[in-house]
């Protein structure tokens, strides 16, 4: 049982715009306050996802009332890496119109590469200012240079998460997240505990990455989702304003 770790926002989250999730914005909303959370992302595929929506979905999302079910949505996206130069699939115009942008690599999406193409692509998404958070990063067919590459990550002001979704679906992740973690502990990088949820049911649901990230004491003061105080505090650094 969770100790010192209480996430209260889930900042990774797919409605079914998402070709393979299956609840809508409200539905997810709806999960979240039952969990107890108090804000929520709605972080779509970006648009080179495999059959993914139009534009419209992200540019649109100005008509949803802030809180939905009580809860504070964010409007965001996860932007797919796309080459080994670390172009993604978002444009200065919709950046504009998004509270919060992850970067991840998929496949079908990314290439395979080298370690050294890998980190390439990371170090210039770390550079990135429309970037907010690196999504996921501990899947093992994307391997990057961890030391090197993760103290960039808080140089440049980007938060790395840990993603529930891995422990679920991507099984052979938990070793480079648990290296990972344990990089940005040693580095004083900053991380937010996330769902990946794919489906409602898993929107605010973070026992296997808070069981990891207790084993190894991380120290909450670096998780930007785990008080109101931090996150209010975080957000604003990014220009966001959110009020309890």
């Amino acid at each position: 049982m969770s100790t010192y770790i209480h996430p209260i926002a889930d900042l990774h989250t797919h409605t079914v715009f998402s070709p393979h999730a299956y609840s809508t914005i409200t539905e997810n909303a709806t999960a979240a306050a039952r969990a107890g959370l108090c804000l929520m992302a709605c972080t779509d595929h970006g648009e080179k996802t495999p059959d993914t929506g139009h534009h419209w979905h992200f540019t649109n999302m100005k008509i949803l009332p802030p809180y939905i079910e009580g809860v504070r949505v964010l409007h965001g996206i996860e932007a797919n890496v796309l080459d080994h130069s670390g172009a993604l699939d978002l444009t200065p115009s919709l950046r504009e119109q998004l509270d919060w942008v992850i970067a991840s690599m998929h496949g079908g999406t990314m290439p395979k590469g080298s370690v050294e193409e890998i980190s390439a692509a990371w170090v210039t998404v770390a550079k990135n200012p429309d970037v907010d958070m690196i999504g996921h990063c501990g899947t093992p067919q994307f391997a990057f240079d961890y030391e090197a590459v993760i103290p960039l990550f808080g140089q440049y002001g980007k938060v790395v998460e840990i993603n529930e979704g891995s422990f679920r679906v991507r099984r052979d992740s938990y070793e480079n997240c648990k290296r990972i973690a344990l990089l940005c502990k040693q580095h004083g990088v900053r991380i937010a505990v996330n769902s990946d949820a794919h489906f409602h049911t898993h929107v605010g649901q973070f026992a296997e990455s808070v069981a990891m990230l207790e084993d190894i004491g991380f120290p909450p003061e670096l998780i930007v989702n785990n008080s109101k105080e931090t996150l209010q505090n975080f957000l604003q650094e990014k220009g966001v304003c959110v009020t309890w």
